[in-house]
């Protein structure tokens, strides 16, 4: 009897040595990129480390929407790449854990201003400038003049044939909705906004769905990432890439470790991971074309040049804040996509 006992303890207490074990070499990754690229990075990282990673993907709005809601009981431990907005309103809000990473001093300036305006939060791990992306073939059929600019959207030729996202759900059009006010001022900008309404056909929930379906020719126009219009062109499809213009804003793609994280360790390593340059160099097998924020990491040959592009100088901290980003998503639902098509 007692040896029986003896060895159901010995049995138990190995059971929990190898529940332990396991609890320690689990990741929990929220990934708000291309699905593509959060695969790699998975993959990537289980390989190296051992550790099973259990991902997520959906867009920056949707992401910060869940971390907020699991506040009380969080089930992420990291939240790689999305734009960078969202992730200072979760950082403002409590919401992420400080961390410093050992490869900091890598860094462009620009993903270690996202650090430091989170008070280390959150950090930089890509650029991406807005613009927007026509399929050539259908511009063609309909004899629309090429648009260059901004302005050229609202005219009445591309009624019903231009998609965005929705500023709630997508990073891409918060992006979007802050570079216009920044450029023109906020009436002017929400003028401009409700006159782009009524050419819009639909708003897609993830940011870069409207290109995807201007390669598809489904729509004419799509408003996202230009990286993510160099996806469309580089696979094939008849898309033509738009730096516009009057300029542009961009995003700062950003990390950061959830605050209350079930695999703290496991976090850290995948942030350490995920700043390295041989990792962000990965972008290019996902046809990313995003600028890495690794100074040692190589860009695809296909990403846009910053140094082509005309950018704002974007107020990252004050329209990344929770009441500016509020406040301005509250205006744009009531005033702008409330309004009938």
């Amino acid at each position: 009897m007692n040896s029986i006992r003896y060895g159901a303890t010995v049995g138990a207490f190995v059971i929990g040595l190898a529940t332990t074990a396991n609890a320690a070499d689990q990741l929990t990754l929220y990934c708000s990129p291309q699905e593509e690229w959060c695969q790699i990075m998975v993959t990537a990282f289980e390989k190296e480390t051992g550790i099973s990673v259990a991902m997520t993907r959906k867009s920056s709005g949707e992401t910060y929407a869940q971390i907020r809601a699991e506040k009380d009981n969080p089930k992420g431990d990291v939240w790689w790449g999305g734009t960078g907005d969202p992730h200072l309103q979760a950082a403002e809000e409590d919401l992420t854990e400080a961390y410093e990473s050992p490869l900091l001093g890598e860094l462009h300036d620009w993903a270690l201003d996202q650090h430091e305006a989170s008070n280390g939060r959150t950090v930089g791990i890509y650029a991406g400038a807005l613009g927007f992306g026509y399929n050539k073939e259908l511009l063609a059929q309909k004899k629309i003049a090429a648009p260059k600019c901004w302005a050229d959207l609202i005219k009445p030729e591309f009624k019903g044939e231009i998609q965005i996202a929705n500023p709630n759900s997508s990073g891409t059009a918060y992006t979007a909705l802050a570079t216009f006010v920044q450029m023109m001022g906020e009436d002017q900008a929400f003028d401009y906004l409700k006159k782009l309404h009524a050419n819009v056909n639909q708003y897609t929930k993830s940011g870069s769905a409207p290109v995807k379906a201007a390669a598809q020719g489904e729509t004419t126009v799509g408003i996202v990432f230009q990286h993510d219009a160099v996806t469309m062109a580089v696979s094939g499809a008849p898309i033509e890439v738009v730096s516009p213009c009057e300029g542009t804003g961009y995003e700062i793609g950003s990390m950061s470790i959830i605050k209350g994280a079930r695999n703290e360790d496991s976090a850290k390593k995948f942030y350490d991971f995920a700043l390295r340059a041989d990792v962000q160099t990965l972008a290019k097998d996902a046809k990313a074309y995003q600028v890495p924020s690794n100074k040692k990491a190589v860009p695809p040959p296909e990403a846009p040049d910053f140094a082509t592009i005309k950018l704002i100088d974007y107020d990252f901290k004050k329209y990344g804040s929770s009441e500016e980003r509020g406040r301005l998503l509250t205006k744009w639902e009531q005033e702008v996509n409330s309004l009938p098509r």
